[in-house]
């Protein structure tokens, strides 16, 4: 099977017989908070019983976190399955998204036999998504979708040009989704996000995951939030009932009372992720200025990555991104004495072949 995305640990293991390294799948260097693990196993002993297919419990507790009501709320098993179902549910003709970008959006799309045009971010530009995309915001399109902080680039948008995009898609009746599942590992999270224009706005759909944020990245678990009731049932309908398990729900109510845990991630990664830039420039690699817990960078090696995987490191190579060619990278940041590895592992890879 093609591996498209990053975190393909199991690839490695069957080639190799070892595990790797992982800087390919940015996922939280903490690991899963201890209190996740003691609710994920107290929540075996109920799992003879069907989990809750509207996730109550689960919907009001993400409700209460990010002060919206829990009808706003749609959980899914991971980001990825809601991406899905909201093509599925809007069977939409016309799609705007950015390249490059996360693949799953034009997948989802092209399963329901959408056109899917493609803005382009350009490296002379930083990868910055520049206002003049409010000029393919026009009448006849019926989603764009955008992600925030950018996968691969790390890149933000400036909010003020958010909230003209959100004005623009209102004016021409087009649903915009907002990928927001890196936002909370940026560094001030509460100033990159649309949380606060879902009220009055039913064309917008926000998208988080506790895959990030809190390593649950095997466990499957996201959310769609939306003041659209009738979207959100529509996307409920579009694929099977029980898509989050009760282990993932118990483990999704336990992740948001972890409040030190995040704070601890957010002040690693702080500390870390200017540590590795600046490692990596001194490797001779161009560097983009994102924000995000990973680092986006070009390299005149086009090989890099397979040496890498040779060394025991998975690092993500970006050139089946759309519009990217070879010789682009993503590394996720980590702690201290795995980037160290990680570094060590390039000096090898780019110096000794």
């Amino acid at each position: 099977m093609q591996q498209i995305h990053g975190g393909d640990w199991a690839g490695y293991r069957a080639e190799y017989g070892a595990m790797p390294l992982d800087f390919s799948a940015n996922i939280s260097p903490l690991g899963v908070p201890e209190g996740v693990r003691r609710a994920v196993s107290e929540a075996v002993c109920s799992a003879d019983r069907y989990p809750d297919p509207l996730c109550r419990a689960l919907c009001a507790g993400i409700g209460e976190h990010h002060h919206v009501p829990p009808s706003w709320v749609l959980c899914g098993s991971g980001a990825a399955d809601l991406i899905y179902r909201l093509a599925l549910a809007l069977q939409p003709r016309r799609a705007l998204i950015t390249a490059p970008t996360f693949g799953e959006y034009e997948q989802a799309l092209h399963l329901t036999g959408c056109a899917v045009q493609k803005w382009p971010l350009r490296p002379e530009e930083g990868f910055a998504l520049a206002p003049a995309f409010l000029e393919a915001l026009v009448p006849g399109l019926d989603v764009a979708i955008l992600c925030e902080p950018n996968n691969p680039t790390g890149i933000t948008t400036e909010p003020a040009l958010l909230r003209r995009i959100l004005a623009r898609c209102v004016e021409n009746n087009i649903l915009l989704m907002v990928d927001e599942c890196f936002t909370d590992l940026l560094p001030c999270p509460e100033n990159h996000t649309l949380l606060g224009e879902l009220s009055g706005h039913a064309n917008l759909l926000l998208l988080r995951a506790f895959t990030k944020q809190y390593a649950l990245a095997g466990v499957r678990l996201g959310y769609a939030l939306s003041s659209n009731g009738a979207l959100l049932d529509a996307m409920r309908a579009s694929g099977p009932p029980w898509a989050v398990s009760t282990l993932a729900q118990a483990a999704g109510l336990a992740a948001l009372k972890e409040t030190a845990y995040v704070k601890a991630m957010r002040a690693l990664l702080a500390a870390e992720r200017p540590y590795l830039r600046d490692c990596l420039a001194a490797l001779d690699c161009r560097r983009i200025s994102g924000e995000a817990n990973y680092l986006f960078f070009s390299h005149a090696d086009t090989r890099l990555a397979e040496k890498m995987r040779r060394n025991g490191v998975l690092l993500r190579d970006c050139s089946n991104y759309e519009t990217l060619s070879p010789g682009w990278y993503r590394a996720a940041v980590r702690g201290r004495e795995e980037n160290d590895m990680f570094l060590q592992a390039m000096k090898e890879a780019l110096f000794n072949g």
